[in-house]
């Protein structure tokens, strides 16, 4: 069994993750504000560098598969900071979704292990969409 050792560099990491999760979901709340949302962005960066290392950060960022997504993701931070964080946050969610692709099956096992989640992700209707992607990565 592979052991999960927290400590507190990368507990650091967690909780700059969440905010910068937090911070995006209050820039959108408050109608795209520039600010929280160039705030949430940075501070989910360094919190992922945190938690996963420097390297490994560099490592994942820079793959040629992921090199799309990262592209995308930066140039978006770009067009946000800009002034236009509406076109910003739409290409960052394009670079967002191809570089955390691969993490979706997981993420989809996670949920469903949630109480009320779970219960919800295991109705018929929801099933069968996840049942009919399942396997299947859209080629981007």
């Amino acid at each position: 069994m592979v052991s999960f050792e927290m400590n507190d560099r990368k507990k650091i990491g967690l909780g700059l993750t969440g905010f910068g999760v937090f911070f995006s979901f209050l820039g959108i709340i408050f109608f795209f504000d520039k600010g929280l949302l160039a705030m949430g962005n940075i501070l989910f960066v360094s919190g992922v560098s945190l938690t996963i290392g420097l390297k490994s950060t560099m490592q994942f960022f820079m793959k040629r598969s992921n090199f799309k997504g990262t592209i995308s993701f930066g140039i978006g931070f770009f067009i946000l900071i800009m002034g236009w964080p509406i076109l910003g946050m739409i290409v960052e969610a394009y670079g967002f979704i191809v570089l955390f692709s691969g993490f979706w099956p997981t993420l989809s096992v996670f949920i469903q292990k949630v109480p009320v989640l779970g219960w919800l992700f295991q109705q018929p209707f929801i099933r069968s969409v996840f049942d009919r992607n399942r396997g299947k990565r859209v080629p981007v």
